[in-house]
């Protein structure tokens, strides 16, 4: 079911030496193989989303592939959480009930660090907090597991592109290993993903979101992957997107997201994705598993 993409990008980005697939001609549906399963937001239905938490849950389920969401502090400190708000995930209104809207970068890393981003998911997590980039990072390597990063809102904070890139490179993720196998940075934003190419060229990045055909060919000059809405896509899209090669020399790969059902996971796989970013990651992987 699908191109050879499958076999050479899912090998040169995430691929452990276990989990490597060999490069072939044959088709990776032929072999059996099916699309990568990436934990959104850590296993984000059994634990507080983009916590600790989240991604040690996806880790004992043998999920070795997450997503987060990175934003940045008043003081510059770079947080993972999905909203630029934070009071759909914490008890910032309770902490801090004068400062609506609750913007995340309205508020310093250690105001942040007060706050519980726990109990809205379920009484055990009480207490967990809002976990910092290099906290987030230091565990994924303690996991072992491998990390789409999504930039999000880069227009609200101007230059977070160069200190994920600088912190990353101080947590040793920039090195060919991580590079080769372990590491792509997401966005909503072209632009920001531009940036990163252009900082970091070695760096894998994605695009979100479902662009026009006849506009692929100007992502590929900055970007190796696609990573739609599930529900924006077709054969035929993710097929013209496998048409056309990223700066890496692979043809530019499709994620789809967001996957929580065995019948939405098949129906993608027939669509001839290389992978798929779930909630509910340990379904997904099951229903794909057994097709």
């Amino acid at each position: 079911m699908y191109a050879r993409v499958v076999a050479a990008f899912t090998a040169a980005l995430l691929g452990t030496a276990a989990l490597l697939l060999p490069t072939s001609d044959a088709r990776a549906g032929d072999v059996g193989e099916p699309p990568s399963v990436f934990a959104h937001r850590g296993a984000s239905a059994q634990a507080p989303e983009n916590t600790l938490a989240a991604i040690d849950a996806a880790a004992a389920l043998g999920v070795d592939r997450v997503e987060n969401d990175v934003q940045r502090t008043e003081d510059g400190e770079l947080v993972v959480i999905h909203d630029d708000s934070l009071r759909r995930t914490t008890d910032v209104k309770e902490v801090f009930p004068g400062r609506a809207p609750w913007k995340v970068k309205d508020f310093t890393a250690a105001e942040i660090a007060r706050l519980d981003a726990g109990s809205w998911f379920a009484p055990r997590f009480a207490g967990v907090r809002v976990p910092t980039l290099k906290q987030y990072m230091r565990r994924v390597e303690h996991n072992g597991q491998n990390l789409l990063l999504e930039i999000k809102n880069p227009e609200l904070y101007p230059g977070i592109e160069q200190q994920i890139l600088k912190l990353l490179g101080n947590e040793g993720w920039l090195d060919q290993p991580h590079l080769d196998g372990r590491l792509i940075v997401q966005s909503f934003s072209a632009d920001s993903i531009r940036i990163v190419h252009d900082l970091k060229p070695g760096v894998s990045t994605a695009f979100l979101g479902t662009p026009p055909v006849a506009d692929l060919s100007g992502y590929a000059a900055f970007t190796d992957g696609i990573n739609p809405s599930y529900a924006s896509i077709s054969t035929c899209y993710v097929s013209a997107a496998h048409g056309f090669t990223g700066p890496h020399g692979r043809p530019l790969a499709v994620f789809a997201w967001t996957v929580d059902d065995a019948a939405t996971a098949l129906r993608v796989a027939d669509y001839g994705v290389d992978g798929v970013i779930s909630n509910k990651p340990d379904v997904v992987r099951a229903a794909l598993r057994e097709q």
